[in-house]
């Protein structure tokens, strides 16, 4: 699968493009928290049984598993600026379908098409890749990473004061109306990248993921209501196990899959995706017990008595510190590379969540507990696309962040249950209503823990990076040396045309010996190019340019230090190596 260009002019990344993707990614991630206030009210507004109002949220789970890795991969054949705005245009259309119905299935409807928006995060990784320079590269998608958390943080406080003071439907009008702003100044902002992956969308690839799926998020999220040793809960994970396994059969043999498994099963991609799977479990603990123990009475002797506001003002500092993470991220990237600052970020978790078992009596405890585990989650979060980008070639970018992601909501699924599951066990009995212990708080954070150095051991596992990498620059200054280190590790020269003129502004692809693009880049006005290699070997020069006919390099070796002219036709004619 190689990467190419349209042939479309395409408007250069202005400095606006960051915050309005990032905005974009907020506002979807909204999505996920948008109803947690409201949550224990949902039987009686849809007048409905609590095992049924929960589909309310599991739908929108689902939606967005399903979707994440989808639109990553449409977004890489078809455009990622153009499948962002469609992400954002389904969600506005879905949160309007739930500001008009107190109907469960017809909030069901809304809710599942709210979910698909996120995969937006995805995709605004990708045209962040495509479009900002490298030096501004590493604190973007920090941001964009990020983005999961801070919209779930932020959201707490500020769905509670609409629920508490108006119509709950106004959550949904809102959330239409954030929306809409995110599609005008994104297409008012941001440009559409001109890079395309070559190939088909894999239709049976994708059917076979979202059944896979579905199959197996379902009994996660339901189990405790249906029992986790029922025939349903058991025959579900059985089946899930059968489609994804045939799911996997299949994407190998298919030209151009939807997901590249043999690139998944990278060491380096194995292992963040797993990593991820135990952060998102440690995000998500945090999101459940805070705000139950704020708000449970006093009289219990452990209930810190808030309102369900103050509840969120408390949690909202854990979305904030993510915010204000990415720009140290990318300090710490640039002098640790993401490895270490991934480890660096678990191990902050580590201590929020050890440091939290015994900060627990009074809302300022609270406070600190998620200002501390915001910056490690923050940090932690940072660093995985990262490390993707940095695995996967370019015109994977999407599909990659996208299952990345999907790893990331499979771990927030899998806490919701798990922590839901010891709540509930270890609750008291209360005239007729189940209230959650101190003893369960402390399981949760415990369990937290526990997966966090799960995924400590995982990040100890991930390999070295063998060469500079691209994402680590947080200044110009730091840009310039990276890029003189490219120069002196790979292969350099000058594009020309038939009579030796020099050719500005031609594409210069680096093909490996199996086919793919290694990296790309621009010829300077004066013809100049300078391309890194990612690994010793052999490698194809590939030449491009409107007006001029193709030219390809014979067979080129790492370290040959003779320059590589690239010696375009005239129009109409093509130069074989």
């Amino acid at each position: 699968m190689t990467h190419t260009t349209t042939d479309k002019p395409h408007r250069r990344a202005g400095g606006a493009v960051v915050p309005v993707l990032a905005f974009a990614g907020i506002v979807v991630a909204v999505m996920q928290t948008l109803l947690v206030p409201v949550i224990k009210d949902l039987p009686q507004l849809l007048d409905t049984a609590p095992s049924n109002a929960t589909w309310v949220l599991t739908s929108t789970l689902l939606s967005g598993a399903v979707a994440t890795p989808i639109m990553g991969r449409l977004g890489d054949l078809y455009g990622k600026r153009r499948m962002l705005i469609l992400s954002l245009a389904v969600m506005v259309a879905g949160a309007l379908v739930s500001a008009l119905t107190s109907q469960l299935l017809t909030m069901i409807v809304g809710r599942t098409l709210q979910g698909f928006a996120m995969g937006a995060i995805p995709l605004g990784i990708g045209l962040m890749r495509d479009m900002l320079p490298r030096e501004k590269l590493g604190s973007a998608m920090a941001l964009m990473s990020s983005s999961i958390g801070v919209g779930g943080g932020l959201a707490l406080p500020a769905a509670a004061l609409v629920a508490q003071h108006t119509n709950w439907h106004a959550l949904f009008y809102g959330a239409a109306g954030l929306g809409a702003l995110s599609i005008v100044v994104t297409l008012l902002v941001v440009p559409e990248s001109p890079m395309r992956a070559e190939g088909s969308f894999d239709l049976l690839g994708a059917i076979g993921l979202s059944t896979g799926l579905v199959l197996l998020l379902l009994p996660v999220t339901k189990g405790s209501d249906w029992g986790w040793s029922s025939g349903t809960t058991l025959g579900l994970f059985a089946a899930s196990v059968v489609v994804l396994v045939l799911w996997g059969l299949f994407e190998l043999r298919v030209k151009a899959p939807l997901v590249d498994l043999r690139t998944t099963a990278r060491r380096e991609v194995l292992l963040t995706n797993l990593a991820s799977i135990m952060v998102g479990v440690s995000f998500y603990v945090v999101s459940l017990v805070l705000p139950q123990l704020l708000q449970l009475p006093k009289a219990t002797g452990y209930g810190l008595g808030q309102s369900m506001v103050v509840a969120g003002l408390c949690v909202a500092p854990l979305g904030l510190t993510m915010m204000f993470t990415a720009p140290v991220y990318a300090r710490l990237s640039a002098r640790f590379g993401p490895k270490v600052t991934l480890i660096i970020g678990l191990l902050i978790i580590a201590i929020g969540y050890g440091g939290g078992l015994g900060l627990m009596d009074a809302a300022w405890q609270t406070i600190v507990t998620s200002v501390v585990l915001g910056a490690g989650i923050g940090l932690a979060y940072s660093s995985l696309p990262a490390l993707i980008v940095g695995a996967v070639p370019a015109s994977e970018t999407g599909a990659a962040n996208g299952l990345n992601t999907l790893m990331r909501s499979i771990g927030t699924s899998v806490s919701s249950a798990v922590i839901g599951m010891v709540l509930a066990n270890t609750a008291n009995n209360v005239g007729g209503l189940a209230i959650p212990t101190m003893h369960g708080f402390h399981v949760s954070f415990l369990i937290a823990t526990a997966a966090v150095a799960v995924g400590l051991l995982l990040a100890l596992f991930l390999p070295k990076p063998d060469r500079a990498p691209q994402l680590r620059a947080s200044s110009e200054e730091d840009a310039n040396l990276k890029r003189a280190e490219e120069v002196l590790r790979g292969f350099r020269g000058r594009v020309l045309d038939a009579e030796g003129t020099p050719v500005a502004r031609a594409k210069v692809t680096l093909i490996d010996r199996r086919g793919r693009q290694a990296g790309a880049t621009l010829s300077e006005a004066d013809g100049t190019y300078a391309l890194g290699v990612p690994a010793q070997g052999a490698y194809v020069l590939a030449a491009q340019a409107t007006g001029h006919g193709p030219h390809a390099s014979s067979a080129i070796h790492t370290g040959d230090e003779r320059a590589v002219e690239l010696d375009l036709s005239l129009p109409g004619e093509t130069v074989t190596a």
